[in-house]
């Protein structure tokens, strides 16, 4: 049974509600330069998170000591803070697995080939382009995930 006093407090918000708040082991982010895993008492820092999963390790839904237990949620972009006792996600959006509508992720993969295709000479089309192909992939692999 894990010792209270060494989890971390996990937050996840979007700008519309408070998502997730609770007691955690471990979570996995998507930073922008790939995944990150924060323990208790993780140095300070402060990212940018890119499109894929948050997941939550341990005392979610309030089970007390409930260290295998795991929440997740797909995020397209956002920020998190990690202090030493506390983690907070501020994301744009944040959906469990089963929120996903797969049918207009594929369609937001689609509309992401056409922009990459359309780009011509534009860095920045390019860059948009491939921001939405990753969302839409990150929301269909979280998707085939749950099943």
């Amino acid at each position: 049974m894990a010792d209270k006093s060494n989890q971390l407090r996990v937050r996840l918000v979007t700008p519309e509600r408070t998502l997730f708040e609770h007691a955690a082991v471990a979570v996995e982010l998507p930073a922008k330069s790939g995944y990150m895993e924060v323990l208790y008492g993780a140095a300070p820092l402060m990212a940018e998170l890119g499109a894929g999963d948050v997941t939550v390790h341990g005392g979610a839904e309030g089970e007390p000591g409930g260290s295998e237990s795991m929440t997740r949620y797909n995020v397209s972009w956002g920020f998190v803070e990690v202090l030493p006792d506390r983690v907070t996600i501020l994301a744009s959006d944040a959906l469990k697995p089963e929120e996903i509508d797969v049918p207009r992720a594929e369609q937001q993969l689609d509309r992401g080939h056409k922009e990459w295709n359309e780009a011509g000479d534009s860095e920045e089309a390019y860059d948009n382009a491939l921001r939405v192909i990753a969302e839409a992939e990150a929301k269909l692999a979280t998707a085939a995930e749950k099943h």
